[in-house]
Parts: structure tokens; sequence; C-alpha cells
């Protein structure tokens, strides 16, 4: 039987836009999950979400190391922030079973105009790289991130990286291109978590995940140059442009269940 179906090669499309988005903005999920549930209508939620994470975390932990060879990650933020993430995605997903995602849904989309505004009224906002803590603050400050993006992406997940970067330029002083970078950790620390259920589960597709995976990779490349090339002010057009699409979304999604 051929692999390289038309199906599989739109996936395959997918995950390569998905690793570019991914590695400067985060928000891949929002391409590779939806054509997932397209091309296999028939297969179980949990499968197509443990295929979409194979093939996420490899591109994610290939930017991360791209960026990390580059750039100064703030390993003091990062990786507290990463641990505590870890945690609580398990606390996030375990949350699901007794409290409905459509109550939290008009929260979300709250959040993301507060976000979209705050960054367009802020012409500066995230172009230079001012860390605003250290010592003790810095560690609370970056497990309190941590658990709470954790925590949503366990239960929600969507528009994770988004959100990352935005905390991390606001409330840590980094500029975009370190807050990017310093995403990339604690998602691959996210999605770690979750593949930790998904897996031992049997909740995934080997051969479309390794497929998707090295497409994901790919694209990861292209974005992690990119960003690395046109630097903050970059990164900063494109989260603007990636939150008015989590933005729509959000839209229609609250509203058309109402």
């Amino acid at each position: 039987m051929d692999f390289l179906t038309p199906e599989i090669l739109v996936l395959l499309t997918a995950a390569l836009m998905a690793g570019v988005v991914d590695a400067v903005v985060g928000g891949g999920g929002l391409i590779q999950i939806p054509t997932l549930f397209a091309v296999y209508p028939t297969e179980s939620a949990a499968t197509l979400f443990g295929t979409n994470k194979c093939a996420s975390v490899v591109g994610t932990a290939n930017a991360t190391w791209r960026y990390a060879r580059q750039v100064v990650m703030p390993w003091r933020t990062i990786l507290p922030a990463a641990l505590a993430a870890f945690i609580f995605s398990y606390i996030g997903a375990a949350t699901v079973a007794w409290l409905p995602k459509d109550v939290v849904r008009p929260l979300i989309l709250f959040l993301l105009v507060v976000a979209a505004v705050y960054t367009l009224k802020r012409k500066e906002f995230g172009l230079h790289h001012r860390p605003a803590h250290a010592g003790h603050r810095e560690l609370i400050y970056a497990i309190l991130l941590g658990a709470l993006i954790g925590f949503y992406d366990g239960f929600f997940g969507p528009g994770t990286g988004s959100f990352l970067i935005f905390l991390f330029v606001r409330f840590f002083g980094f500029d975009f291109l370190h807050a990017s970078a310093g995403a990339k950790v604690v998602n691959v620390a996210t999605n770690l978590a979750a593949l930790g259920y998904f897996l031992p589960h049997g909740y995934i597709l080997p051969l479309v995940a390794a497929a998707m995976a090295v497409a994901n990779v790919s694209g990861s490349m292209l974005g992690t140059r990119l960003a690395l090339k046109y630097g903050s002010g970059f990164i900063r057009q494109l989260f603007l442009v990636m939150v008015a699409v989590l933005i729509v979304k959000f839209s229609w999604d609250t509203f058309s269940v109402l």
C-alpha cells in the first residue's frame, strides 16, 4: 500500500506549516489538529490529540535547540516555569472531567483581546530585552507562570504558545525573541506531560506521527531561522496575527454554542 496518499500529503503540508508557526509564536495546533480531524473523522479524539502531540513535541524540541545555539537563554526563569508547567498540565487534564470547557471559553476570549490591545497600544512592547526580576522573586514568578500556563495547556490548550510569549514579555521584561525561545522550553514540558498519558494508552497513529514529526521539524527549522534573522519586530507582528486568528476562532466557538 502506498503510504504517500493525498490525505497524508495534506497532513505533511499542515505539519510543515505548523512547525513554522510554532517555532516563531506558537499556535501550530490550530493547523495540525483540524487537519487530523478532517483526514481521520472516525478516529477517537484522544488518538488524534496524541498523534498531534507526538509530531509537535519533536518540532518544538528542535526549535528549542536551535534557539539555544543562537540566543542567551534565560534558564533561571524558563526551567522552573517548565517544571511547574509539566506538573500542572496533569492537573489541568484531570480537571476536564468535572469542569466543562465551555465555561472558560469566554474568559480565554477576553484575555486574548486584552493581550492584543495591550500589545498594539504599546509600540515598544517586547522590542527590547530588559529582564525585570532576579533571585527569589524571579523563581516565584516563573513557577507561578509555569503552573498557570501548564494548567491551561492540560485543560484546554489552544494558544498556549502565544499566551506564554505575552506573559514572558509582560511580566519578565523579555523581548519577543527571548520570550519565543523560552516559550519553546515550556511547550516541550507540557507536550511531554500530555504524551505521558497518550502513549501508554496507545492513543497514537505511529506512522502518521513519525511522518508529521519529520515535516514539523522541517518547518521548525525554517521558522527558527526567520525568527533569528528578523528578530523581535518580526515575532511581534506574527504574534499579533496569531492572536487575531485565535480571537476569531474563540469568538466563533463561543457565540456559535450560545
